[in-house]
């Protein structure tokens, strides 16, 4: 299993830690590859799994889980030639075994090469006042995520239109919730 790195920041440094963390999400990524991005390409849709990272990819959402944490970014998200991307969203950093407390302000960034993606997450902790940084993760498009302990959103946003089975697995949510 992989380690999931978390390091909180204190508010003096939350203008510098965020273009620092994406900064180091795209730096870890970088590889070489055989493999062509054109800018304008789109991440994939479905599911992108990996040992305590996944990522679901669809028309309405990018949903993101690392450990048992879960947020969400816009769809669609586009990629530069070099398959780099960074977008802002919401997320949740306590949200197993319950939910509890608001969604936080975040950055997630990150670069596709091949069929590998490689992110990172910067949540702007506004109760902590601190950036919390999750990651690096990596996740191979259309692998099942293994989440450990931590179950995996079948439906992102479950109170939204229902989509298609996107993960399966023992560590995903069970399939009387594709009803929702």
């Amino acid at each position: 299993m992989a380690p999931i790195t978390r390091r909180k920041h204190g508010p003096h440094q939350l203008g510098a830690i965020v273009p620092l963390v994406c900064a180091l999400a795209v730096l870890a990524t970088c590889r070489t590859s055989t493999v062509t991005t054109y800018a304008g390409t789109r991440l994939a849709f479905g599911t992108w799994g990996g040992d305590n990272f996944t990522v679901i990819a669809t028309d309405s959402v990018t949903h993101v889980h690392v450990g048992c944490t879960f947020g969400d970014f816009p769809p669609n998200v586009t990629l530069d030639a070099n398959g780099r991307f960074a977008v802002s969203g919401s997320y949740m950093l306590h949200a197993y075994p319950v939910a509890y407390g608001p969604a936080m302000p975040a950055q997630l960034s990150g670069q596709v090469v091949g069929s590998t993606l490689t992110f990172a997450v910067a949540v702007n902790d506004t109760v902590a006042k601190q950036v919390v940084s999750l990651g690096p993760g990596t996740v191979v498009w259309g692998r099942t995520p293994n989440m450990g302990p931590c179950p995996v959103c079948l439906v992102p946003n479950r109170f939204r239109v229902t989509f298609p089975r996107l993960a399966q697995g023992p560590n995903v949510d069970p399939p009387t919730q594709t009803g929702r």
